[in-house]
């Protein structure tokens, strides 16, 4: 079976200019190339569909394609670590070029008449992935004293007083130090 990610390109190349639409739907990493992240990072399942809309359009010299990849993700919450499942929109806009040397980053290479878009898809949605997940902007998190979740219930524990800066509290008057 051949991969949806695969697309012929022989026409595009012989008619330049000339278009296709590209409108699929794939496993995000059908190769199970890629383990999966740690438990705090964002992460894409290998089986997560993979949605890849747009246009692929030829010119001289190679390649575009101007589109949307979405994906499905999932994380913790780095504040409260309440499970989070969202979906990713990236818009797309590369090239690709015939035989390109893989240390360049400008472009994607192709060889023959097969382009595969697999490594543009991965790296638009890994690139977008937040590194510091959060379930709502203005998530409160954890209590670090009793450990409550600060979204579901207001907590009323008083933050320890730091030894080091008690003189200091009681130079400036302030009773929050216990004396």
């Amino acid at each position: 079976m051949i991969s949806p990610y695969i697309i012929p390109i022989a026409t595009l190349l012989r008619d330049v200019p000339s278009s296709r639409a590209i409108n699929f739907t794939a496993p995000f990493d059908e190769g199970h190339e890629f383990e999966s992240r740690a438990l705090g990072e964002a992460n894409v399942a290998s089986d997560a569909p993979t949605r890849i809309e747009g246009s692929l359009a030829s010119y001289p010299g190679g390649l575009r394609f101007v589109g949307t990849v979405s994906a499905p993700w999932t994380a913790l919450c780095r504040r409260c670590s309440a499970p989070i499942e969202q979906t990713l929109t990236v818009t797309v806009k590369e090239r690709f070029v015939e035989d390109m040397p893989e240390d360049n980053d400008e472009a994607y290479g192709y060889q023959g008449e097969e382009l595969n878009l697999a490594p543009m898809v991965h790296d638009a949605i890994f690139l977008e992935l937040p590194l510091g997940p959060l379930c709502k902007e203005d998530c409160l998190g954890l209590c670090p004293q009793c450990g409550g979740d600060r979204n579901e219930t207001p907590c009323d524990c008083a933050a320890p007083v730091d030894p080091r800066w008690a003189k200091l509290s009681e130079l400036l008057g302030d009773d929050s130090s216990g004396s």
